[in-house]
């Protein structure tokens, strides 16, 4: 029998729970586990899904959510700090002014607003970004990273913390490609949109994370110089993360 930990927590008021753990990392050495999770908002867990969490010894939550968005759902877990770096959402109010314009949304519609928010992730949120890797460097683990479906924001921000540590691109793709496994989309989410354009939104695509990674060499020229310039991460910074969450 396999000791390794199940990747996916099944929760009833969250979904997408999943352990960053596990994968190759720099040299080889694997990611801890248990000690970074994803997920989208936590403002719907039940009590049995707080019995799962709890043991896992949860110190601090990061908050991808816009100011609205955190006000409708506050964390369910009273006993983690809860640190929040705002981006605000934009697909479905961009979504919304095309189809006031008259325009008749179809589904490419749909993927090039979300390819065009994860460029403006790289864009314009940057400080977000590099605020969650000057809090994982300190003290702060086990963690969950989360926004409000834990899927875009919160996907680009787990692949930049899975290239910081080394993990593989393929590895990094698959691991990102999961959430269309494991979320569950909320039926009344943004209902005045076609039921195609909502299929688009409630899952993710290899070229949504691939629009934010073509904005970093645009931007920064390449990935080592987005960590160095852009997150504040040099040598020593890259090599104290692979201490706290890497296997020796």
């Amino acid at each position: 029998m396999s000791d390794t930990p199940p990747r996916h927590l099944n929760l009833s008021g969250a979904s997408n729970f999943r352990d960053l753990g596990g994968y190759p990392g720099k040299d080889g050495r694997i990611v801890r586990w248990r000690q970074i999770f994803r997920s989208n908002h936590l403002g719907h867990l039940t009590e049995a899904d707080i019995d799962v969490l709890r043991p896992l010894g949860l110190k601090s939550a990061f908050d991808f959510r816009g100011t609205e968005e955190r006000v409708a759902a506050t964390c369910g877990l009273a006993e983690i700090a809860v640190h929040s770096l705002p981006i605000e959402p934009t697909v479905v109010a961009a979504l919304r002014a095309r189809l006031a314009g008259g325009i008749a949304l179809s589904p490419v519609d749909a993927l090039d607003v979300m390819r065009d928010s994860y460029r403006n992730y790289v864009r314009y949120y940057t400080s977000s970004f590099r605020a969650l890797f000057a809090h994982l460097l300190e003290d702060r683990a086990p963690l969950v990273i989360h926004c409000t479906a834990g899927k875009d924001r919160t996907g680009f921000a787990c692949a930049l913390i899975l290239h910081a540590l080394g993990v593989p691109d393929e590895v990094i793709a698959e691991d990102y490609l999961l959430t269309n496994r494991f979320y569950r989309r909320d039926p009344g989410a943004s209902s005045e949109l076609p039921d195609d354009v909502r299929r688009v939104l409630g899952s993710v695509e290899a070229s949504f994370l691939a629009a934010a990674f073509e904005a970093i060499s645009a931007d920064y020229g390449d990935l080592e110089s987005y960590f160095s310039d852009g997150l504040g991460l040099g040598a020593g910074e890259r090599a104290m993360l692979e201490a706290r969450y890497l296997e020796p």
